[in-house]
């Protein structure tokens, strides 16, 4: 599937959310604080949101990224080929997220692969769903994630879990970047 294919499937699934959750534009502009012309734009499939576009809408929504990234993708049951995993690129914000294992009712577990390029920061206001566990393992280079008041800095090889609240930010090294697995799960 082409990135233009996948954008429009994306733009599809969002104006859909937004039309079950029975939201005109302008409020769901006010509860994501996201602008309508953005919205508008997106929904049409102009423009690519960016992670923290994305995340801001999971949280208006009550889901997270992978869930809906993994609703506009069709995979197979149990067994995840390569040529399977969604593919989402930031090129803005220069991340990089693979899902390799995605959501599902029967799991309570997902797999993501990240990528951030060399200085490449993301900042989150507040999760999609509060409380969900994190498990990361930093493949390479170095990484800051921070969250509310607490930051910790992880070096290759470093594994970090915690409950995600609150805002959250991840910084990646300023000349490595940083290379992770993820591992999110819904209690």
């Amino acid at each position: 599937m082409s990135n233009t294919d996948y954008r429009q499937r994306l733009a599809a699934r969002l104006a859909a959310l937004r039309l079950q959750h029975n939201q005109s534009l302008d409020e769901l502009s006010s509860a994501s604080g996201i602008s309508r012309a953005s919205l508008s734009r997106i929904e049409r499939g102009e423009v690519s949101p960016t992670a923290e576009v994305l995340n801001q809408l999971c949280s208006v929504y009550g889901m997270t990224m992978s869930r809906l990234l993994n609703e506009v993708e069709q995979v197979a049951e149990n067994l995840f080929r390569a040529d399977q995993q969604t593919l989402w690129l930031d090129d803005e914000k220069g991340f990089e997220r693979r899902l390799l294992i995605p959501p599902s009712n029967q799991y309570k577990c997902e797999m993501i692969d990240g990528k951030l390029r060399p200085g490449a920061f993301i900042e989150y206001q507040k999760p999609p769903v509060q409380g969900l566990e994190h498990y990361l393992w930093l493949y390479d280079g170095e990484l800051t994630i921070t969250q509310n008041a607490e930051a910790w800095s992880l070096k290759k090889g470093d594994s970090l879990r915690f409950h995600l609240s609150g805002s959250s930010s991840f910084r990646a090294h300023d000349s490595l970047g940083a290379h992770y697995l993820l591992v999110v799960c819904k209690s």
